[in-house]
């Protein structure tokens, strides 16, 4: 395979995560610091708030590193390595940390639902949970897809062993 045939997905992959840097930010510089503020007054809202964010901002290491292993798994693409024990890895690993990220929106979630009680907002844990969700559909995902390549791994070995 040419070196450029996935400069494309190599440049989604990016994009995928500069709007969680940005939005990281703005979060932090927004709501931080209204939080803050709240919790230095005493407020417990302001607390809860600050372990949301907390929560959000742990969350984006496990993000940024399988937008890694997937920058990897193309970069094993392009030197016709598809198939073997590296890509085999990479989703594994992939798949572990959307699991941590589902773990830590999990956890977040009971502040999420003080923050709703307060708001009388009942949509609000509803909206809260989708992050999770989508982390554990990105996570069943990457293991039907580890189990694939491992099967097709094996395959393409049997067949080199029989010619």
């Amino acid at each position: 395979m040419k070196n450029g045939s996935t400069f494309l997905l190599k440049a989604a992959v990016f994009l995928m995560g500069l709007p969680v840097l940005i939005l990281a930010v703005i979060l932090w510089f927004q709501i931080g610091s209204v939080a803050i503020t709240e919790a230095f007054k005493g407020g417990t809202l302001g607390y809860i708030i600050l372990g949301i964010l907390t929560g959000l901002t742990l969350s984006m290491i496990p993000y940024y590193a399988s937008l890694y292993q997937a920058f990897k798994m193309l970069t094993y693409i392009d030197r016709n390595k598809a198939f073997s024990a590296l890509s085999v890895a990479a989703l594994k690993k992939i798949k572990k940390y959307a699991l941590i990220i589902c773990g830590l929106y999990i956890l977040i979630s009971p502040l999420v639902f003080a923050v709703a009680q307060w708001d009388d907002a009942p949509g609000l844990v509803i909206i809260g949970m989708i992050p999770a969700f989508a982390a554990l559909v990105v996570s069943v995902f990457a293991a039907v897809l580890q189990r694939l390549l491992q099967e097709a791994i094996e395959l393409k070995s049997e067949n080199e062993l029989t010619v």
